[in-house]
């Protein structure tokens, strides 16, 4: 059953549509901003969580962090914390979103699950698991670990390719459509037994020179060139028990994604 009343901290893009979503199922949204809503109308609470807030927040029956790594390295697992301390009781349920980049150190190509160790190299990677460790030891949440987000106003890619920007066609790459990671958490706040761990990837894992070859032969455009490989090869990874939670995705491929932003360009 969705919560009657959700605090969502990160107002980002996935934040949003999950707001709204919430907004039209009849659920109550409370945003978490570090600056007031540009829509009056809106519930938020204006507080910065890099540092304990000031304030009890309101009483919620879920919690949804969207928020991205922050300047410093003890960002995320600060702000879960400060989160934690401002609530007047715990929410009942809690959903963190991480990132499959947590995954990076993993260089063999097998295809991994929830059952893989997070190995990161990077500091963005190291906090977003510190994050999630003190989400977890806090708050009790459920973790959702997205691939590479794309969608309407994520076309980064598309530009690339008409701009013939070389690429390492080589590399192993995952992804989920926004409409997808925002379907995902909504099923893990509506969920009985909702998962501890979720990966976020769709079906079809791909090297980088098979999505840029898709976009440049729909484009009309020469297939960019091939740039020197990347240290990191990317990874492989199983998405399906994302799909038995969610019952199959409204974007199955890259091709299905993309496909429709083409289509709508």
């Amino acid at each position: 059953m969705i919560p009657a009343r959700t605090l969502l901290v990160g107002s980002g893009r996935i934040g949003s549509r999950v707001a709204a979503a919430l907004r039209s199922g009849g659920a109550e949204a409370v945003t978490l901003r570090r600056s007031p809503a540009s829509d009056p109308a809106s519930s938020h609470v204006v507080a910065d969580v890099g540092a304990p807030l000031a304030d009890p927040l309101p009483a919620v029956d879920a919690v949804v962090f969207t928020l991205p790594p922050g300047a410093e390295p003890s960002f995320l697992a600060d702000a879960v914390a400060h989160v934690a301390r401002a609530l007047p009781v715990p929410a009942a349920r809690t959903v963190f979103v991480s990132s499959t980049r947590v995954f990076e150190g993993h260089t063999d190509g097998h295809p991994l699950t929830e059952d893989d160790e997070p190995r990161p190299r990077s500091e963005r990677a190291r906090q977003l698991v510190a994050g999630e460790a003190r989400a977890v030891e806090l708050l009790g949440a459920s973790v959702l670990r997205p691939a590479g987000i794309y969608g309407p106003g994520r076309d980064r890619l598309i530009r690339q390719v008409l701009e013939g920007e070389p690429v390492d066609h080589d590399r192993r790459t995952n992804r989920l459509h926004e409409t997808d990671v925002v379907r995902a958490i909504l099923a893990l706040l509506d969920a009985a037994d909702p998962p501890q761990l979720l990966l976020g990837a769709d079906e079809r894992p791909a090297t980088l020179g098979e999505v840029v070859a898709f976009l440049a032969e729909r484009l009309g455009v020469p297939v960019p060139p091939r740039a020197e490989a990347a240290e990191r090869r990317g990874t492989v990874l199983d998405g399906s028990r994302l799909r038995t939670v969610l019952g199959g995705l409204a974007y199955p491929t890259f091709e299905d994604g993309y496909g429709e932003m083409l289509a709508a360009r």
